[in-house]
């Protein structure tokens, strides 16, 4: 007699970005996605992308799979009659989707195992409070976790995840911890999570997962109060993967990959500013050296040549300040270490890459869009659809797919 194969849990996935979240679980072969959520343009084309060129998808299901909606108009994404995807900025004009029925149409009779997602950690985090005059007690992504709750509520999967980043642990929006905030908000729709002072032993290091770089994350695992499932069984499960996985580096991620070198005359190439060249052929995709200008190009020399990355705080900041004439109290500039896991990987990068310099002083420059994607352990052949800006940019905000996984 034939043995059944198991069928896959499902999962919904929230503020799906180009789908870190969604890769991970995808890659574990466990799980199978019903619908990705999402707002920018470029991160639904990648996802879709992704659907359709890995996970063998047609470009029909990736379009109806992976909806192009703002998430904070929670209940008309869940009962649908929302626009034709073209009325909006950015959208493509192939595909275009009328989606009258909503995620619930979408889902149908089907059981959501488990809904997954993050929402954006902007207000959350240190930095960003430390630059809002209001220390972002105003942003609306303080609550964007209310929008999560409900959709939760409305197909009552077994089992949640919430990443956020660790700020979300201090952060006081409206003058109350948001952590008592989202406590509460499951606890009344039947879920438990662990109490607010006991959030701080759910941060994990994507570093202790397998990824190359430190990334600090508050995993929030929530369980259906009615099922049999423990939450604490869940953490030790998660906590002892730790114990069984090798560290990886700057060197493990990217050390294989095509060198560049300053051009002694930078030039113009169909419009576009060039100041580095492969030192061979053999060109990768999505690895191409970003511009710098001359001045630039001479800083990243100077500063790995004097390996200032050991150097105390106050010399980081002086080295800025005495050579632009400012009055800076942080360090702009930061080189990667072969030895070490990357830092956290941010969004910044599509404004600049003087955090993420390269550690190679020949090639005097910043990381290429795959690198970050290498440190951020996206797999080899994922593309990204959209200018090296917003790849840059959905890199940084996504959850590490070896993380996830």
């Amino acid at each position: 007699m034939a043995i059944k194969k198991a069928s896959k849990l499902t999962f919904i996935d929230l503020f799906a970005g180009c789908g870190g979240l969604s890769e991970g679980f995808l890659q574990s072969g466990k799980y199978e996605a019903l619908a990705h959520v999402e707002w920018e343009m470029p991160m639904i084309t990648t996802l879709r992308n992704r659907l359709v060129e890995k996970w063998n998808h047609s470009e029909e299901d990736a379009l109806k799979r992976v909806i192009h909606f703002d998430i904070q108009k929670t209940d008309e994404l869940i009962k649908g009659k929302w626009e034709n995807e073209t009325s909006v900025k950015y959208s493509t004009t192939n595909h275009e989707l009328i989606e009258t029925r909503g995620l619930r149409g979408l889902i149908g009779k089907q059981k959501v195992n488990l809904i997954i997602g993050g929402p954006p950690c902007q207000a959350y985090s240190i930095a960003g409070r430390a630059q809002d005059k209001n220390s972002m007690k105003d942003d609306y992504r303080n609550y964007l976790f209310e929008s999560f709750v409900k959709v939760v509520d409305e197909f009552k999967p077994e089992v949640f995840v919430f990443e956020n980043v660790p700020g979300l642990l201090s952060a006081t929006p409206g003058g109350k911890p948001v952590t008592e905030r989202i406590y509460e908000a499951f606890n009344e729709v039947g879920y438990e999570i662990r109490k607010p002072e006991l959030l701080k032993k759910s941060v994990y290091t994507a570093s202790e997962l397998g990824v190359p770089q430190k990334r600090n994350r508050v995993i929030i695992i929530g369980v259906k109060k009615s099922t049999k499932i423990s939450l604490e069984e869940l953490y030790n499960e998660l906590d002892s993967l730790k114990k069984k996985i090798t560290p990886k580096n700057v060197q493990d991620a990217i050390g294989h990959l095509p060198k560049f070198k300053p051009l002694k005359k930078q030039k113009k190439v169909n419009g576009k500013n060039i100041s580095h060249e492969l030192v061979k052929e053999g060109n990768v995709k999505f690895h191409d050296a970003r511009f710098h200008n001359e001045r630039d190009v001479a800083i990243f020399r100077n500063w790995l040549k004097n390996e200032m990355n050991k150097s105390s705080s106050q010399n980081k900041i002086s080295f800025y300040n005495d050579l632009m004439g400012k009055k800076s109290n942080h360090a702009k500039y930061r080189n990667l270490e072969w030895d070490k896991p990357s830092p956290t990987v941010v969004a910044h990068l599509y404004k600049d890459g003087l955090m993420f310099i390269h550690p190679d002083v020949n090639q005097a420059r910043s990381i290429t869009v795959k690198e970050a994607a290498l440190l951020q352990s996206f797999p080899d052949d994922f593309e990204f659809i959209g200018s090296q800006g917003f790849a840059f940019k959905m890199i940084g905000n996504a959850v590490p797919p070896l993380m996830a996984a």
